[in-house]
């Protein structure tokens, strides 16, 4: 097994490997790796495990450098990619990722590999090479820990007929009142969906990135089609709007919005079930609705149980994964930045105050 950093000339290998992975995401993408240098902060270091030049494993890392420090931070969304139940691939993997830790003064590696709650070995491992289990609350992390999913495989009929009622009902409802949705062609439609997004970080208190950031993450994902946006309108007006995530056999609903007027003809309603027609009829498997409450029964002092609900009514399975995982490379650096991680979280929260969490900062 030969470990080395992947080559720009790689990029299709990369992102093959990573959309013909079953757990692959777009967040361990070649692509996103430019979006996170591009959108400032973040510089992207690639490995890939190969034998007989096929990739066996890989994983994204992100690096980002300590303010006020020699020090820095690597970051693997929801990597690695590969099969974690391998203790050698992943072990080779790490020894690697040392040596480039070694090279630029990382005090830890953090990673949320999207293995369910229920797979013993990735956990096993994992801890055997000496990463250490973080617990999170709300979302769960960096990366949520419990979304909803939905099977795809299905006919559109049985997908239609699995929503609860009352989803059903909103779904015809906004039809007959006119709602229409349409998938989002140019930048202009993109300024349109961050105005609904900005109306809705007031409505529901979070804070949201420039509109800089969904910029470059248009013009970095567009082209490979890995991003489309889609905007119900109301009397031709946006009344809704949403970013979808795509790789390999999967979509991500990963950003929405809406407008307080016209709340009453349930665009959301039809924008999903829209979105989730056209991730069907271009082959995906799965479609991922992100983030829920890690509660599973209903709880009235829970504020993401409407959130809860709202993605239920679509037929969405409960998928919880095992978590976020840190791997000490000092342990000194480390034993400081927990103890002021946790000062510093409280205050981005105290800051946030948000009802529903805004979309995780990946």
């Amino acid at each position: 097994m030969d470990i080395r950093q992947a080559a720009d000339s790689e990029r299709d290998l990369w992102n093959g490997f990573v959309a013909g992975w079953s757990s692959g995401d777009l967040l361990q993408s070649y692509d996103w790796g430019d979006v996170k240098a591009r959108s400032g902060g973040w510089g992207p270091l690639r490995l890939m495990a190969v034998e007989d030049n096929v990739p066996i494993a890989a994983v994204s890392i992100l690096r980002r450098a300590i303010p006020h420090s020699s020090k820095s931070l690597f970051y693997a969304p929801r990597g690695p990619v590969g099969d974690l139940s391998n203790r050698n691939i992943l072990a080779g993997l790490i020894d690697a990722i040392r040596g480039l830790a070694k090279e630029r003064s990382a005090i830890l590696l953090k990673v949320d590999p999207p293995a369910r709650i229920d797979d013993r070995q990735a956990d096993l491992n994992l801890n055997a090479i000496g990463f250490r289990p973080i617990d999170g609350a709300g979302f769960g992390g960096t990366q949520p820990k419990c979304v909803m999913q939905l099977d795809l495989t299905q006919s559109e009929d049985e997908l239609l007929a699995a929503c609860k009622p009352k989803t059903r009902y909103n779904i015809r409802l906004a039809e007959r009142k006119g709602v229409i949705v349409r998938q989002a062609a140019d930048e202009n439609d993109l300024r349109a969906f961050y105005d609904l997004l900005l109306e809705t970080a007031t409505r529901d208190r979070f804070l949201v990135r420039d509109y800089s950031y969904y910029r470059i993450l248009w013009e970095i994902l567009s082209p490979p089609e890995f991003v489309r946006l889609f905007l119900a309108e109301y009397g031709n007006q946006a009344v809704a709007g949403a970013l979808c995530f795509y790789m390999g056999d999967r979509c991500w609903y990963t950003y929405g919005a809406s407008s307080n007027s016209h709340r009453e003809v349930m665009p959301n309603h039809l924008m999903q079930w829209s979105m989730i027609r056209h991730a069907k009829s271009i082959g995906c498997r799965i479609y991922d609705f992100r983030g829920v409450s890690p509660r599973r029964e209903p709880d009235q002092n829970d504020r993401l149980q409407g959130l809860n609900r709202f993605k239920e009514g679509f037929g969405a399975h409960y998928v919880e994964y095992i978590g976020e995982y840190d791997l000490p490379f000092s342990k000194p650096m480390y034993w400081l930045w927990r103890k002021a991680a946790p000062a510093a979280s409280a205050v981005m929260k105290g800051w946030k105050r948000s009802k529903v969490p805004a979309s995780a900062d990946i």
